[in-house]
């Protein structure tokens, strides 16, 4: 069969060979809308369900560790046994014992008592308390070295003072003329800023590392080398997150590269007048 064959095959509508392409793409027309249609749900219903999932994991997982500590006779079950457990229609529709699963009453004893013993870790008694618990632990050895290690991370994790990233920034990493993002943390202090042999300020920055950001280097880079973005934290932090897909004000990755990149085209240097 040659190419004259193919045409005219092409152009005859009854042909078998024409026929039979036509109806196989009548035929996976619907299959190909449903797959759109279920990657697009997908896209909807699988961030929604995953959060669910995660916020209900950990809800039962605070119940199963604080739960034990509640006495019994506070458990849902049986407040609810004691409560309606003699009304004629309870016993009707649950019988004589009932059991109740109550998700998210361990996280509101836990708040509770996290919430009770920060208020009296304020007060005079409770800091001459933990004053107390602290020294003694100092004398332990293996002890001293996790709870330090471990206060530590909690505040600074949970510090009440507002400790954030004052801005997005690109430096140039890991050598001259490749850029990446980082997170400008404060001006150097102390000893870092005293013994690095520099004439200029030191900027700490925080360089994270693509998708997962909570890890990443400390650089300490001075000011000069800093260039200071517009976009916000949230929006530096999606970019990195998805890895160069996610440009701020919603704009496709390549025309937000270019509008990050692009210089203003340089006028021509003037031929050399002849002599």
């Amino acid at each position: 069969m040659d190419l004259n064959d193919l045409k005219h095959i092409a152009g005859d509508d009854t042909h078998p060979h024409v026929q039979t392409s036509r109806i196989r793409r009548w035929l996976l027309r619907p299959v190909a809308a449903f797959r759109n249609n279920f990657l697009a749900g997908l896209v909807v219903v699988v961030p929604i369900a995953i959060t669910l999932w995660l916020i209900w994991t950990f809800v039962g997982w605070i119940d199963s560790w604080v739960m034990p500590f509640v006495p019994g006779y506070y458990h849902p079950d049986a407040l609810v046994n004691r409560w309606f457990g003699d009304s004629p229609w309870f016993i009707a529709l649950f019988g004589e014992d009932v059991h109740v699963n109550v998700r998210g009453v361990g996280v509101v004893v836990f708040l509770l008592f996290t919430s009770l013993v920060g208020l009296i870790a304020k007060g005079v008694i409770g800091r001459s308390f933990l004053a107390w618990g602290e020294g003694l632990v100092d004398r332990m050895p293996v002890v001293r070295s996790l709870y330090s290690g471990v206060k530590q991370i909690a505040e600074t994790v949970f510090a009440q003072q507002d400790a954030k990233f004052d801005q997005a920034c690109l430096i140039e990493y890991p050598r001259k003329g490749l850029w990446a993002i980082a997170f400008i943390s404060t001006t150097a202090k102390g000893e870092i800023d005293q013994k690095i042999p520099v004439d200029e300020q030191l900027v700490s920055v925080f360089l994270p590392t693509t998708p997962n950001p909570t890890s990443g280097f400390l650089l300490f880079v001075p000011r000069h080398s800093v260039v200071e973005l517009d976009m916000t934290i949230e929006d530096a932090a999606k970019l990195i997150i998805s890895a160069g897909l996610v440009y701020p004000n919603g704009k496709e990755a390549k025309e937000a590269a270019e509008a990050q990149a692009g210089t203003p085209p340089q006028a021509p240097s003037p031929a050399p007048a002849e002599a």
